[in-house]
């Protein structure tokens, strides 16, 4: 039997899920797929790597269904259905690492789960959500070994003044930092830029991972120099329903004026704002776009999001000392035509000059042969933890024998 990586990324109602075969050098993904619903409508779907559908099962009883029957569902299936394989290790996406997980962790302690349960304040929506299944894990499953892969890792390579806020030192010293996040899909582009022009690889680079989060990542020769999210994943560009960069004046309005709760203000910010809360319609760029003619709000949510893209690149410009090029990932990036578009018109004074024909078709590089270079770039966040993952279980192996003699 093959043993295999079983990448997981757990959110509040649903458990994505990517199945890797790591024997070669590359992981290659055999299956991927998802349960959704879960406490409501659980649905267990599996696609083959052609895309082809291998499982597809619904429960009637959502309410007794959690993410513990959603992962006994998933290894279930592997054992009475994929015969051929056997579950050999788990990876985790896990959103915050804070200031001393800077890579990948196995997670064969308890004492490391019980320090990353303390970043739970700092990523309130995600963190306990990407915990649970490790918990669940680690209480079923003792022996099969478990790696957490941090959002926030690769920005600890900044430059300290790039993480600071101008708050008193003991705030500072507590942990109120910026962090970053997306890293683990801004670590893959880094990995593959030679691929497409060793310029990039060398060079001055700004990632824009566009989706119902998004944010902006300035590389330069691979590495991580600033970013647009901060202490929270709520810090930045207006997002599908986080509002982005926002003055901290707001929130104490919110409360002291307006009589908030603490609870009810942060819920608005994290879910009820962005292209959601500035279109009252929708978080999703396609709808905005199809009724953007006639809503004038939707149009306005588009336009907003542009802006604040276009704008923050001149930040990250600055923090570069220049530009050799621009990638566009995730959903929104790899997707919309008119949002890159856009993005490009905005960036005209920094040198570049969009290819509108090869922007339509989704083409690899989308600008015009003058520098800098803009480009589409497919993001893989679960190949990077399936990277990280055969590194450290490879790492744990060779130091076992000398931790036994």
């Amino acid at each position: 039997m093959i043993p295999v990586f079983v990448v997981l990324n757990a959110g509040s109602s649903s458990l994505k899920f990517q199945i890797f075969d790591p024997s070669d050098m590359k992981p290659k993904v055999i299956y991927r797929g998802m349960v959704e619903g879960i406490g409501t409508s659980p649905h267990f779907l599996v696609k083959d790597c052609d895309g082809a559908i291998v499982a597809d099962k619904t429960w009637d009883d959502g309410e007794a269904f959690g993410h513990e029957e959603a992962l006994v569902e998933l290894v279930t299936w592997m054992q009475t259905s994929r015969g051929e394989y056997r579950l050999g290790a788990v990876g985790h996406r896990v959103v915050h690492g804070g200031r001393f997980f800077d890579r990948p962790v196995l997670v064969d302690d308890d004492a490391i789960l019980d320090d990353l349960t303390t970043l739970e304040a700092l990523a309130p929506l995600h963190q306990p959500h990407n915990l649970k299944p490790i918990r669940i894990l680690r209480r079923r499953m003792p022996d099969i070994p478990q790696v957490a892969c941090f959002d926030t890792a690769f920005h600890r390579s900044q430059p300290l003044i790039a993480q600071l806020f101008a708050i008193p030192k003991e705030l500072t010293e507590s942990g109120v930092l910026r962090y970053g996040f997306h890293g683990l899909s801004y670590e893959h582009i880094s990995s593959v830029l030679g691929d497409y022009d060793p310029v990039l690889k060398a060079g001055r680079v700004i990632v824009a991972h566009l989706g119902n989060g998004a944010s902006l990542c300035a590389l330069n020769k691979g590495k991580s120099i600033a970013t647009t999210m901060g202490f929270s994943a709520l810090d930045g560009l207006p997002m599908g329903t986080r509002c982005g960069a926002l003055d901290p004046g707001v929130v104490f309005y919110m409360l002291r004026e307006m009589n908030f709760s603490a609870e009810a203000a942060e819920r608005i910010l994290y879910t009820q704002s962005g292209l959601l809360g500035v279109s009252g319609l929708s978080n999703d760029m396609r709808t905005l776009r199809a009724h953007a003619q006639k809503n004038p709000d939707a149009q306005r949510a588009i336009d907003l999001f542009a802006y604040r893209i276009t704008r923050e690149i001149g930040s990250l410009i600055a923090a570069l000392g220049g530009i050799d090029g621009l990638v566009f990932t995730a959903g929104i990036g790899e997707n919309d035509a008119a949002t890159r578009a856009a993005v490009i018109a905005g960036l005209s004074w920094a040198g570049f000059e969009l290819d509108a024909s090869a922007n339509s078709r989704n083409e690899p590089r989308i600008s015009a042969s003058s520098a800098p270079s803009a480009w589409i770039i497919p993001t893989n966040e679960e190949l990077v933890v399936a990277q990280q993952m055969k590194r450290v279980l490879s790492a744990a192996r060779q130091a076992a024998p000398a931790v036994a003699g």
